[in-house]
């Protein structure tokens, strides 16, 4: 392969994740919010979004980009209003960790999503991410404090507030991991498990099997980079022939 560069980008909620590749590999990694001015790029860009608005927006700026849809991911069973981010991230962790997998994505969102061994979308889950959370709780109330997302899972019987609030988020969030991981497995027990998006590294500490479980930052700009790579290359080969 030759030296080639490419800017990749996920247009996620409340973020920009942009992406340097370089002969298909991420060589570095940078956020931005919504409102920053768009920088000047030297190389191809490709990219996603699940914010209409602000992929018009892209769109307007860098009229030669690549915008990838749900109709270009090669997945099966994937319903129309299936986030492109989910997408991605199935895709990216089925071709570099192998399928079946399950994808835990900690965004804004959380999100859960299996593919099986054919490839094919199984269905998943959504609820509000951690941080969101967190947020809601003090918005919604008159009298509980706001509070940060702590770097360890709290002790489950608080006997304070703050306390009590990261009790009843992280454990119940913990429980739900760990329901929806066991049941996973009951039915694709080789199946690989991601953890990607902004939490992570937390949400790795829940899980009940972390030797089984493998933290991908960039899962999401992997997926978009190797379904860029494989267009690209199906595209060359029908012209070569």
């Amino acid at each position: 392969m030759t030296n080639e560069n490419l800017t990749a980008l996920m247009i996620g909620n409340s973020r920009y994740h942009w992406a340097e590749i370089l002969d298909g590999r991420i060589q570095r990694v940078w956020h931005t919010s919504h409102n920053e001015t768009l920088p000047n790029l030297d190389s191809p860009l490709v990219f996603a979004s699940v914010v209409p608005a602000q992929g018009d927006r892209l769109k307007r700026h860098y009229p030669t980009a690549t915008k990838i849809t749900l109709a270009d991911i090669p997945l099966g069973n994937l319903y129309p209003t299936l986030g492109i981010d989910r997408a991605l991230a199935m895709y990216g962790a089925g071709e570099i960790y192998g399928y079946p997998c399950l994808v835990i994505d900690g965004g804004t969102a959380l999100t859960f999503s299996g593919v099986d061994g054919d490839r094919r979308f199984v269905g998943g889950a959504i609820l509000p991410g951690l941080r969101l959370q967190f947020q809601m709780l003090p918005q919604g109330t008159a009298a509980l404090p706001s509070i940060e997302l702590p770097e360890q899972l709290p002790t489950r019987w608080a006997q304070e507030t703050k306390e009590a609030i990261a009790s009843g988020i992280l454990h119940t969030v913990s429980a739900g991991l760990n329901s929806f991981i066991d049941n996973w497995l009951t039915k694709y027990p080789t199946s690989s498990i991601l953890v990607t998006g902004g939490d992570g590294n937390f949400l790795k500490q829940s899980v009940p099997h972390p030797e089984l479980v493998h933290i991908d930052a960039d899962l999401v700009l992997q997926g978009l980079v190797k379904l860029w790579l494989t267009q690209k290359w199906v595209k060359k080969k029908e012209k070569d022939l």
